[in-house]
């Protein structure tokens, strides 16, 4: 047995010359691989001047030093590239996206809390909008909720002071526009916290929208967050 089983961590062999080396090696990829942080993994190519330690998941169709590295994670020690391989199960930090992953032995998946044996899976994410009020009674991001999903509640945080001539607003979607809330606050720093009385799923991409209760937006923004669960069928 010259390597860890789990990590792939190299060993020592008896009466080894320059233990060091071996040693050093374990404590570079035990420093990667124990919390999994990933800088991206959608880089086709390596950085032109990758720092000590950059460390991505090689997709397919990857050229240059890692051509036909595809699956394997590409970790940037000593001026060269070491490649190590994902086990099934493992979990990682996708630097580049803000959000996790889980390696199911081919790809990796996002935002996944439960996975069977023949792929089907259950994700939970968070969406972020940052919406500006324009002058109006109301005001809609884009198609924030994407279809097929099933939302919890939506949170959000003043950016800029809401400014106009009422007294509240309401947060929600069109033809349920205090669906995540009403009254609420208008200062920089207030915060929301909707929650669906029953999860809510939507079969078409909707927008969230915010009405001004009592009157019209002149300016201000809000930081909006909705919280959802997506299913994905087995393969």
């Amino acid at each position: 047995m010259t390597e860890t089983r789990q990590l792939a961590l190299p060993l020592l062999m008896p009466a080894q010359a320059q233990k060091h080396v071996t040693v050093n090696e374990a404590l570079v990829r035990l420093d990667a691989l124990a919390c999994l942080t990933l800088d991206s993994r959608m880089a086709e190519s390596p950085p032109p001047e990758p720092a000590e330690g950059a460390f991505h998941a090689v997709p397919q169709g990857a050229g240059g030093a890692w051509s036909g590295q595809a699956g394997r994670l590409a970790l940037h020690v000593n001026g060269g590239w070491l490649f190590l391989d994902p086990r099934p199960g493992w979990r990682a930090w996708i630097a580049d996206e803000a959000r996790p992953a889980l390696w199911d032995g081919a790809v990796w998946r996002s935002d996944v809390l439960a996975l069977s044996p023949s792929g089907a899976a259950t994700r939970a994410r968070i969406i972020e909008s940052l919406l500006t009020l324009a002058p109006g009674e109301s005001v809609e991001t884009g198609p924030l909720i994407p279809a097929g999903t099933m939302v919890t509640g939506v949170t959000g945080r003043g950016v800029a002071a809401v400014r106009g001539t009422l007294g509240g607003m309401a947060l929600g979607v069109a033809g349920a526009e205090d669906r995540y809330g009403h009254g609420l606050g208008l200062a920089a720093g207030s915060w929301i916290r909707g929650l669906s009385g029953a999860p809510v799923t939507y079969y078409a991409p909707t927008a969230l929208r915010v009405t001004a209760e009592g009157g019209a937006f002149a300016a201000g923004s809000l930081r909006l967050c909705v919280h959802l669960w997506e299913l994905d069928p087995p393969g």
